[in-house]
């Protein structure tokens, strides 16, 4: 290995990697492998936790790439009851068509039952272009429901790693990206139905949820998130709704992947729109301390 691999945001050398391999001969399943890992390359999330989610899913990667061999998984994934892509229900939940105020009161809830986590990835897999894939690290996931029923699902999750539109409109230099990333959160997906068809929705969906998301993040990692991201696809969409909630568009990707190093893996072009939290976000997030 020439020099330090990158999995979830985190470099590992070949020390590393050595580490990784005998602890994985003294421990007997995947849960436990991680749990070592993260304590023994003292890897933790802000408040101290261990970033046991993020530390699972780069040992599955690694695993994948043929760099360790970790053991056969206890139980079946639970996530492989419900894949990337679903085919939508036969009969749609609900229709509307109409305004805001017809639609009548809108409520964020968290997923954080099996029934509702089952529930955002049915919608997501079975609605959203980009379909369901498991999110690495911090996450928040919410139904949006109205008295109609469920009208969308919207998730959040850990910030891209390097972002050359976002880190120049912050000021950002490695090192202090490195230690203020966690205070970006990155809005992974936003899905409302296509049978919901509701002028000013999704601006006053994301309003809401800017507003909502600091305390309940707050709540769940011990911190709040001081500024929020987006990627919209340009050739796809206009990006119309972000800008209406007062999102700021910052510049676009240069279609590459985050491990193209070779130019060879084209992406869509997206546009980088970020929504402040707080109104000093860009002195926190530059400050080296």
């Amino acid at each position: 290995m020439s020099g330090p691999l990158r999995y979830c945001g985190r470099d590992f050398s070949q020390a590393d990697l050595e580490v990784i391999s005998d602890l994985i001969a003294v421990h007997p399943t995947r849960q436990a492998i991680a749990d070592a890992v993260c304590e023994a390359l003292e890897w933790y999330r802000p408040d101290g936790r261990k970033k046991d989610m993020s530390a699972r899913v780069a040992l599955l990667r690694m695993d994948r790439d043929g760099l360790i061999t970790l053991p056969k998984p206890l139980h079946r994934n639970g996530n492989g009851r419900i894949t990337r892509y679903a085919e939508p229900f036969a009969e749609l939940p609900l229709a509307f068509v109409g305004s805001l105020q017809a639609l009548g009161p809108i409520e964020l809830v968290i997923a954080n039952t099996k029934a509702a986590k089952l529930r955002w990835r049915s919608l997501i897999a079975s609605y959203h272009y980009l379909g369901y894939n498991t999110f690495a690290g911090a996450q928040m996931r919410y139904l949006i429901e109205s008295s109609s029923g469920t009208i969308g699902a919207i998730g959040f999750a850990a910030s891209a790693w390097s972002c050359a539109p976002r880190d120049n409109y912050i000021g950002w230099d490695k090192a202090t990206r490195e230690t203020r990333l966690h205070l970006v959160v990155g809005n992974a997906r936003f899905l409302i139905l296509p049978q919901v068809r509701v002028a000013n929705l999704a601006s006053y969906i994301l309003s809401r949820v800017a507003r909502r998301l600091p305390s309940d993040w707050q709540l769940a990692y011990g911190y709040q998130p001081v500024l929020l991201e987006t990627f919209v696809e340009s050739a796809r969409f206009t990006g119309a709704s972000y800008r209406a909630a007062n999102w700021l568009h910052v510049g676009q990707t240069k279609g590459r992947g985050k491990l193209d190093r070779y130019n060879q893996y084209a992406l869509p072009v997206k546009d980088v729109y970020l929504y402040p939290l707080h109104r000093d976000y860009r002195r926190i997030l530059a400050s080296p301390e």
